[in-house]
């Protein structure tokens, strides 16, 4: 019975590094075929939390048809990570609504997110069937 268990959090596990993978692989085509420019933060929208207030940045850039486009990051924090005025470089997907903050956690966040919930996972559970094996 205790097996089942294992088996569970193997099968998760490895479901995670695949969406895992797959976060990497687009955030690779995106940096790959995406165009690069500069965005301004015109905006720092304050979130409500259990701790106090966290802020989440609001981008605006000029796309290739000469285009105003704002959007919202997808990480809000406190202390803000930017003020108001600040210029970040950001890549945009030619096709498509794809946009993000070129940075290590712009880029990468979902990647390390479900790898690191997968991690213990694999762990634990091929641990116990190393030992089973052996």
């Amino acid at each position: 019975m205790i097996e089942y268990l294992y088996i569970a959090l193997l099968v998760i596990s490895l479901g995670l590094i695949y969406l895992a993978l797959d976060k990497y692989y687009t955030t690779k085509q995106l940096l790959n075929n995406g165009i690069k420019t500069k965005a301004k933060v015109i905006q720092l929208i304050p979130i409500s939390s259990d701790d106090g207030y966290t802020y989440k940045p609001v981008f605006e850039y000029t796309d290739k048809t000469n285009t105003i486009k704002t959007f919202k990051s997808g990480v809000s924090s406190n202390p803000a990570p930017y003020k108001v005025g600040d210029m970040v470089t950001i890549v945009y997907s030619k096709i498509g609504e794809q946009r993000r903050v070129i940075s290590y956690w712009g880029l990468y966040r979902w990647t390390i997110i479900l790898l690191s919930i997968a991690a213990p996972f694999l762990i634990i559970s091929g641990g116990y069937f190393l030992y089973k094996m052996g």
